[in-house]
């Protein structure tokens, strides 16, 4: 690993050393935020998971009540009843923050089941009304499904952004500060070692002049 090119000298040691504990303390804050967030994208994985396969089933029996609805009456008589929707939906939306990601916060205000057809019951067959029904309940699902995809593919993005910074610092930017601070205290030693030696030096000369 190649080492930064620092002065070998004291102050720049304890500089490295402070800057070591910091990356050690931020690469271990890292590594769990990282660890946390993946518990949590697994644990919206298996809702998303589940409320996929739950609406899919739930949209193919809506489905299967327009066939048949569509099998006693035409095409212009649904499409005529279904023209004009009566009732009004509320979307609220918002942010909530999961491990520092904002991610969609969405809720809506649904009127109650009678008051969903637009048409009265006379005018069309039970199966329209079933579906009409499966649908307009499936819509809240369907918005929750949205939302969990979108925090998902959000976390998911961040995951990885966050392995990358664990990584840098775990493979490039301790080893380096290490490999450095290991130069440095060699060369403090090749010193202290030349400046021992200096002064035995001194002192044999000045013994042999005095004797």
């Amino acid at each position: 690993m190649a080492r930064l090119t620092v002065n070998p000298t004291r102050m720049e040691l304890r500089r490295l050393k402070t800057r070591l504990s910091t990356a050690t303390r931020g690469h271990k804050l890292l590594k769990d935020k990282s660890d946390e967030m993946v518990r949590r994208f697994m644990e919206l994985v298996r809702i998303n998971k589940s409320l996929r396969e739950e609406i899919e089933g739930e949209v193919a029996d809506a489905l299967r009540g327009f066939m048949l609805a569509r099998a006693v009456s035409s095409a212009e008589d649904i499409e005529q009843v279904l023209s004009m929707p009566k009732v009004e939906v509320t979307l609220h939306a918002g942010t909530k923050n999961i491990m520092g990601v904002d991610v969609p916060d969405v809720a809506i205000s649904m009127p109650a089941i009678g008051d969903l057809l637009p048409y009265a019951f006379s005018s069309a067959p039970s199966d329209l009304d079933n579906a009409v029904i499966k649908l307009s309940q499936l819509t809240e699902k369907l918005l929750r499904l949205a939302e969990v995809e979108k925090t998902c593919n959000m976390l998911a993005d961040e995951i990885e952004k966050n392995r990358r910074r664990v990584n840098a610092l775990e493979y490039v930017m301790i080893p380096q500060l290490e490999e450095t601070i290991k130069y440095i205290l060699m060369k403090l030693d090749e010193n202290e070692r030349g400046n021992l030696t200096r002064l035995m030096k001194v002192k044999s000369m000045m013994q042999e002049r005095d004797g």
